[in-house]
């Protein structure tokens, strides 16, 4: 019988052991070598639904070990992207422009401006932001359609105000699918006013029902 392959060697820097432990499995696991960008993209998906939902209902436990799996595809992603033919870049390379962005995007903690409320620092982060978007042409570009809709109808919502669209007035009670449309779009607006974050409101309530639901059967 073989020996078993070795552990990565252990780092005093648990994001490096974490990243070596990543390249390892995907050097010795038939299951991750088989595994592209495209492939992960559920998997990405389901991790960052389940730390929303430590955040929102779970323990500090939960939520450590959610985060963990969620930076796990971001090392998984980078592992298969430093492998690339044509354009490798790896975990560091992501990193260093992580670091740079938030350097460039936050001048009152690195370059001497001054920023003593919450809307003096968004003024600063929406000006880099906007000096390194300079080619983007309009102001839905970023926003991904994948979002969840109400989030992304939020999003919109606070994009189109930048160019004056304005949201749709209230409505009465839906009576078609698109009036229905209509009557959400109106009650995200109503929720971006009262700064509520409309996509937590319905989740929560759904959790309430999901509880109902699960009070009202009978015992397994």
């Amino acid at each position: 019988m073989s020996a078993p392959d070795q552990l990565p060697v252990p780092s005093t820097d648990p994001l490096r052991a974490a990243a070596d432990t990543m390249r390892a499995v995907r050097d010795r696991c038939v299951w991750s070598q088989q595994i592209d960008h495209r492939a992960l993209v559920p998997y990405l998906v389901e991790e960052s639904a389940e730390v929303i939902d430590a955040v929102e209902a779970g323990s500090r436990d939960d939520l450590r070990e959610e985060l963990g799996d969620l930076l796990w595809q971001v090392l998984f992603h980078a592992e298969i992207a430093s492998r690339d033919e044509d354009d490798p870049f790896d975990i560091d390379d992501v990193a260093r422009v992580l670091t740079e962005k938030m350097v460039r995007r936050h001048p009152h903690v690195f370059a001497g401006e001054v920023a003593t409320t919450p809307e003096e620092v968004l003024v600063h982060w929406n000006a880099a932001k906007a000096a390194e978007k300079r080619t983007r042409t309009s102001v839905l570009d970023g926003v991904s359609e994948h979002m969840p809709s109400l989030a992304l109808a939020q999003k919109m919502l606070g994009r189109a105000a930048q160019v004056g669209v304005e949201a749709p007035p209230a409505v009465a009670p839906a009576r078609t699918e698109a009036g229905l449309g209509d009557a959400l779009l109106a009650l995200v607006a109503e929720a971006r006013g009262h700064g509520w974050d409309a996509e937590r409101a319905l989740r929560e309530r759904l959790r309430m029902l999901r509880a109902d639901v699960r009070a009202a059967e009978p015992p397994a």
